[in-house]
């Protein structure tokens, strides 16, 4: 999967079960951790935002706790703005993270209706690519 590449470009291979279930570890380092401060966040509730923020601090320092406020706030807006435009997954999109949201069950949600499923053999197809895909996602990096 495409995502699952990109970490491991970063060393490591994350699960990204954890995603969608809350009891699989994603092993990122400080995952939990990240989870924690992004549930905290998207649940409102200003304690528990603030214990898991202090929490990201006094593990991994300011830098990254500013840069995990951002991904989860920038990751938002981008949620709300997709969801409330209708917006499908471009085609180039839907078709590297097919398996990836097969596996996941992400087709299952209520605003994937707005894309357009890939046939019988666009998902066949794409996930035949997923190692073409690493090998690019590693040129392109440099790695």
């Amino acid at each position: 999967m495409l995502l699952r590449a990109s970490g491991e470009l970063q060393g490591e291979t994350p699960d990204l079960h954890a995603v969608t279930d809350g009891d699989a570890s994603s092993g990122v380092p400080a995952g939990d951790l990240l989870t924690a401060f992004a549930d905290a966040t998207l649940d409102g509730d200003p304690d528990a935002t603030a214990r898991a923020r202090d929490a990201v601090l006094a593990e991994l320092g300011p830098e990254a706790t500013v840069d995990a406020a951002g991904v989860i706030g920038n990751f938002q807006r981008m949620v709300r703005i997709a969801d409330g435009t209708g917006i499908p997954l471009d085609a180039p999109v839907k078709f590297m993270s097919a398996g990836m949201r097969e596996e996941l069950g992400i087709d299952e949600y209520g605003s994937s209706q707005n894309t357009t499923p890939l046939g019988s053999f666009g998902r066949l197809a794409s996930r035949a690519m997923q190692p073409l895909l690493r090998v690019a996602m590693k040129r392109f990096a440099g790695s």
